[in-house]
């Protein structure tokens, strides 16, 4: 069972390693059977470099070999880098983009006429397809390490409080590929479990080897070096069989992205550098031109949407069909927030005896209730889908908020902010957000708060478009939580 858990990352490279191989055959070989037929084609050589003219069936085949090579070179399936994150999609992109620019540079040294065209296709189509082909493997991936398959086994070793703190973590996101198996605490209390959890405490820090034999672990977490004795981090590596087993440092930092974190040793310390948040005028303006262009478009494109959904909100009940609020926007100023009206007209006098009756359990900011009553029928398929949302677009064109972003939050509900939440008006505020794309209302107050802050120190544009695609996707599949 040990040996079938740790050759996972072998099968699931080698199964890419095939598929790669599969879609750059199809597509090189594709593109030259759609450009020169099925005869002949010759790749004219006009220098002595070269012997002879050779014909595109060898290129082709070579182009295969290189480009293989280029992405096994940048290490694109590497088991650290696959089912999370956009690490692998990046690196599978730059040695693509290197090696045509490459083969372009030495076919103008050496003056050798590969067609531009067949370059010109083979490159953006392969990419699009390989990227493709990659997302459906993560798909897979992410489902069989939803079950604890094709998962890294993880035995925790630090405080007590460190460990649990990183186990929580840990099991809430199993997709990402560490499933629990165990853990080490320095007072080792044998026959425990591991707060909130039934993970077993398999003795101290320094019975990591045995609890690795008895759990099957293959990968040792550091989760803090508070309570552990000088060097033991170094002992506990030396332990570990060498391309077998793994050892992990988590950093006592959350939520901070690759990006702004870089290693860097000094004096045989490996120095981890943190960047402070920027948020340059160049970033924004790169915002707002995304925000712009496709609120416009959107609008333009959903016009009979629209049409519909106010025609079924004036028909359905009395009231007006848009729902104006006060939200708090970015620097903490206020706006009017459009939405299509999905409840009653007096909802807003009604909210305080539904409150006392009835809280989200561990939400003590926000007021959220699955079944509403003060939900209209038309208002309820509205809000499931999030069709509420779409007069937003609006906002997002006048400028007081962004296509992704924090939520927009009741003046009330800043008055009970702590101190630290205040970070998330840096930004403005969005239709969607991590928040929405991460449990909606399923999520306690913690958890989103969590969520808003590391939008906010982590943005990019990238994370913005993945966001904007994920919506549409949960948009359509709303699932549980969405009420």
């Amino acid at each position: 069972m040990n040996d079938a858990r740790r050759s996972w990352r072998r099968t699931y490279a080698r199964r890419i390693w095939f598929s790669d191989l599969i879609v750059l055959v199809w597509i090189v070989f594709g593109t030259q059977i759609a450009w020169f037929g099925t005869g002949q084609a010759e790749v004219a050589v006009k220098s002595g470099i070269v012997a002879n003219d050779f014909s595109y069936w060898s290129f082709s085949s070579i182009l295969v070999v290189l480009w293989m090579w280029s992405l096994s070179l940048a290490d694109t399936r590497d088991h650290r880098i696959i089912g999370a994150g956009n690490t692998e999609y990046v690196r599978i992109t730059r040695a693509s983009v290197t090696l045509f620019g490459v083969i372009a540079i030495i076919a103008f040294l050496t003056r050798i006429e590969v067609a531009r065209g067949f370059l010109l296709i083979s490159l953006p189509l392969g990419l699009l397809i390989l990227l493709f082909e990659r997302w459906l493997w993560r798909q897979w991936l992410v489902a069989q390490r939803k079950t604890g398959r094709y998962s890294a086994q993880v035995l925790l070793v630090g405080s007590r409080r460190s460990v649990t703190e990183v186990a929580a973590e840990l099991i809430r996101a199993p997709g990402n590929g560490y499933h629990v198996v165990g853990a080490c605490i320095p007072s080792g209390a044998i026959a425990d479990t591991i707060e909130g959890t039934g993970i077993p405490i398999m003795g101290s820090i320094n019975a990591v080897s045995a609890a690795m034999d008895a759990s099957g672990a293959d990968t040792v977490v550091i989760t803090s070096t508070d309570e552990l004795p000088h060097d033991k981090v170094k002992e506990i590596s030396w332990g570990l069989e060498a391309g077998r087993q793994h050892l992990v440092l988590a950093a006592g930092i959350a939520d901070i992205a690759g990006p702004r974190i870089t290693s860097r040793p000094v004096a045989g310390l490996p120095l981890i550098h943190v960047e402070t948040p920027r948020f340059s005028g160049g970033q924004r303006v790169a915002k707002r031109v995304l925000d712009v262009t496709a609120s416009a478009f959107g609008l333009i494109l959903i016009s009979p949407l629209l049409v519909f959904l106010a025609i079924s909100i004036r028909l359905s009940s009395e009231g007006p069909i848009l729902f104006r609020q006060t939200r708090t926007g970015r620097g903490g100023r206020e706006f009017t927030m459009l939405k299509f009206r999905s409840m009653v007209v007096n909802a807003e006098a009604l909210l305080p005896e539904l409150a006392a009756q009835q809280r989200d359990a561990g939400n003590d900011v926000l007021f959220k209730m699955k079944n509403d009553p003060r939900v209209t029928p038309i208002g309820r398929i509205m809000r499931r889908l999030s069709l509420d949302e779409l007069p937003q677009l609006f906002n997002v064109l006048g400028g007081s908020m962004s296509l992704v972003g924090p939520r927009p939050p009741l003046p009330r509900e800043v008055e009970l902010y702590a101190d630290h939440v205040h970070r998330r008006f840096l930004v403005k505020p969005g239709i969607t957000g991590l928040w929405q794309v991460s449990g909606r209302s399923s999520l306690s107050w913690d958890e989103s708060v969590r969520l808003d802050l590391s939008y906010v120190e982590n943005w990019s544009l990238v994370g913005d478009i993945v966001i904007i695609a994920k919506t549409a996707r949960a948009a359509l599949a709303p699932g549980e939580t969405a009420f």
